[in-house]
């Protein structure tokens, strides 16, 4: 294998974005961990990249997978140079409405499984002196929306999480990138999306409303997941990629947003809320 192909292991490859980019990937001439909770659904990958491509069972919440894809990616095709934590699915609904078990389940699957993978790739990662880790948020996961409080809360604690991890393995010569789109035409609505358990009317004129948002955007959303995962592949080449990559122009609208407001809250609020140190030398790090 040249020295220039990269190897990739994608989480979530069987639908939606982690199908674009794996596809994208391959045609690139490098080399794919491809894993799914069904693997027979990578079967068309197999067929026509017998080379390049292996596919694998993952269910990021099951350590006993996650430890195998890893250790599988490295007898195969002997190191690992990407992993892409795509692997996730959405929660919508108003607080008060979700079901115990699905609050939990969530953030199993999209923080606690992103951190499962990172935690078994970064031994292969530190021998190699290097790697890439891409971690799939979500512009809710930096400003977030009325019916994604469990959804957009696992987003952001997978960046929160992201930006330190990234200060930890940059020496190391690892890379980080948290990935932020906005709507892009998958099947997230449709197949990937879970409804609340229950329906209080109180909240149809704040969470209901952006669940209709949702319905309505179906199969119509603007962002394009082929032109993504060329961006992706970009990235991962560049020798500056980005801690965050917003991808999409109603991403990029939310994320200066949010921006703009909390700097002139925090430039309202100074004069009060600063002055609240002890007299004493300020801190520095």
């Amino acid at each position: 294998m040249p020295s220039s192909t990269k190897v990739w292991l994608i989480t979530g490859s069987s639908t939606g974005f982690g199908r674009s980019l794996t596809e994208a990937v391959l045609k690139h001439g490098d080399c794919v961990i491809a894993t799914a909770r069904k693997p027979e659904q990578l079967q068309d990958f197999v067929e026509r990249y017998p080379e390049t491509v292996k596919a694998v069972r993952l269910d990021v919440t099951n350590l006993t997978e996650v430890k195998a894809a890893i250790d599988t990616a490295v007898s195969t095709f002997d190191r690992v140079d990407v992993l892409v934590n795509n692997a996730g699915y959405g929660l919508v609904g108003a607080l008060e409405e979700y079901g115990e078990d699905q609050m939990r389940q969530n953030f199993e699957t999209n923080f606690f499984g992103a951190v499962n993978m990172i935690r078994a790739v970064l031994p292969v990662l530190r021998s190699q002196g290097q790697g890439h880790i891409l971690n799939m948020s979500a512009i809710a996961g930096f400003t977030n929306e009325l019916g994604f409080s469990i959804y957009g809360a696992a987003k952001f604690a997978l960046e929160g999480m992201s930006e330190a991890v990234s200060g930890e393995v940059g020496p190391l010569g690892i890379r980080v990138t948290i990935v932020e789109p906005g709507p892009f035409r998958t099947d997230f609505i449709g197949r990937s999306l879970v409804r609340a358990e229950h329906t209080i009317d109180a909240y149809n004129e704040t969470s209901g409303k952006f669940i209709q948002f949702l319905d309505q955007i179906e199969g119509s959303q603007p962002g394009d997941p082929d032109k993504a995962a060329q961006v992706l592949i970009h990235v991962v080449e560049s020798d500056h990629p980005p801690l965050r990559l917003v991808l999409g122009q109603y991403a990029y609208r939310k994320f200066q947003q949010k921006i703009q407001s909390l700097t002139h809250e925090l430039d309202e609020w100074e004069a009060i809320a600063a002055n609240t140190d002890f007299e004493t030398t300020p801190l520095s790090h």
